[in-house]
């Protein structure tokens, strides 16, 4: 599937800039936007959107929110305000649970992320508009986040099962049995000419330090180095 990110009514550069930047962060190629209220491709825009100033300059604006909805199989609202949308609006989920609910959706499906303005949210009328609402779960003291802030939290959990598997070898290499034996052997070589009482002793609480660790090939290399002449 993919996922539509549609801002409404951005008001502030600097939001504008860190949403570009975050979104390009997690793969989008394109950003669209319901009647901005600033210019897109402002300075502070530019500026704080990083290497992602192109999502700006090629960003599609609509002039409504159907409109920018009208291709989506699914719209998710969001909101910071829990009890602004419980009343009303029963399909609201917690953001962890929300990959559940999608599951179902065909792979080429495109689903609408609807963010709201960065200083009044989603209307109540734009919240029944959408097909479900996504709530992030923060303090009760001070529950609403920054769009943008908001957007990369969602992001994150929406793409982490495409993105995960790119860096998974990442310090997470295997460890070859042989490694670790020639580990326990350079340990134990190197109590030979320590004034160690009980040097058998010392070589298995190393070895079972080391086994409970469960490290990976390349810090199970970064020792055999440092034990090394």
């Amino acid at each position: 599937m993919r996922f539509k990110i549609i801002i409404v009514e951005p008001k502030y550069q600097i939001n504008i800039g860190y949403i570009a930047r975050v979104s390009m962060n997690f793969g989008a190629s394109r950003l669209y936007f319901v009647k901005p209220r600033t210019k897109l491709t402002g300075s502070r825009a530019i500026m704080f959107s990083k290497h992602a100033s192109s999502l700006l300059r090629n960003a599609k604006v609509y002039k409504s929110i159907a409109e920018a909805t009208k291709d989506c199989a699914m719209v998710i609202g969001t909101t910071g305000i829990y009890e602004k949308a419980n009343r009303t609006f029963k399909r609201v989920i917690l953001l962890q649970n929300s990959t559940q609910k999608l599951k179902k959706l065909n792979d080429k499906a495109v689903i609408g992320i609807l963010i709201g303005r960065d200083d009044t949210g989603l209307s109540a009328e734009e919240v029944e508009r959408c097909d479900m609402l996504m709530y992030i779960a923060t303090s009760k003291k001070y529950p609403v986040l920054n769009i943008s802030h908001a957007l990369a939290l969602i992001l994150y959990e929406l793409t982490k099962q495409k993105m995960t598997p790119i860096y998974k070898d990442i310090s997470n290499r295997k460890v070859d049995r042989k490694e670790l034996e020639y580990l326990f052997k350079l340990f134990n070589k190197s109590l030979e000419n320590k004034r160690i009482r009980n040097k058998k002793a010392v070589g298995a609480v190393f070895k079972r330090m080391v086994s409970a660790s469960q490290p990976s090939g390349t810090e199970v290399h970064a020792l055999i180095t440092a034990l090394k002449k």
